[in-house]
């Protein structure tokens, strides 16, 4: 009897070290990817001193009516403004359209013609099916150099991680602060990702992802 009650108390301290570890494995990437990146968040008024070559919008839900889901609407505007106030003419919309019934870059890009952006200004990429691929695509198929990337601010850190490791001289510029349906569950996701992002870049921030999506080839290069 006291060799089981050994085993069991060897066991719960070896799932209490291991639960610890864990913790200390997550929060520990999460803080350090936030805390190298922050100083690149920026507001639309320091975009002036960067000269980007483009403006890169990542993609969100859309509603079934074909009209962006609130969080996407949000960073058509915020992209849309900085387009107005700096006049950056190339706009990249990337996003999922891994079906011919879901096209967010379609949406995206309708709304910013509707909004008075012409439709020459916008590149579409409609294979960027995660963040990473967006930024990877970014640099890899549209040859974008330096960038301002427009989303939400939770999940700028990892974008702009995810940038830096793939050479990409990148600033994140945030929507305006809102609290989305189920944004709870979406930061508990996104810790996670920014683990998986994290991860994925250390092993191989090149890792292979589809280039064979065809995109806008009537549109003007990026140039060197």
């Amino acid at each position: 009897m006291k060799n089981i009650k050994r085993k069991i108390f060897f066991l719960i301290k070896l799932l209490i070290i291991l639960f610890v570890v864990f913790l200390v494995f997550v929060f520990g990437i999460n803080s350090y990817v936030k805390f190298s990146v922050h100083s690149r968040i920026i507001g639309v008024s320091q975009i002036g001193n960067i000269d980007p070559d483009c403006i890169l919008i990542l993609g969100a839900a859309v509603r079934p009516d074909k009209t962006p889901s609130p969080m996407l609407e949000d960073r058509l505007k915020r992209g849309i403004e900085i387009y107005n106030k700096y006049k950056i003419n190339r706009i990249l919309m990337s996003g999922d359209n891994r079906t011919k019934d879901y096209d967010e870059v379609d949406v995206m890009k309708n709304y910013a013609v509707n909004k008075g952006v012409p439709a020459r200004h916008i590149f579409t990429d409609p294979a960027g099916l995660s963040t990473y691929e967006s930024l990877y695509r970014a640099k890899k198929l549209f040859g974008s150099k330096k960038v301002i990337i427009v989303t939400q601010q939770y999940h700028l850190y990892r974008a702009l991680y995810i940038a830096r490791k793939l050479g990409l001289d990148a600033y994140g510029v945030p929507t305006m602060k809102k609290e989305y349906t189920n944004q709870q569950s979406r930061n508990i996701r996104e810790v996670f990702a920014r683990i998986k992002d994290f991860l994925i870049t250390f092993v191989d921030p090149f890792a292979p992802v589809d280039e064979s999506t065809t995109i806008n080839s009537d549109l003007p290069d990026i140039p060197e």
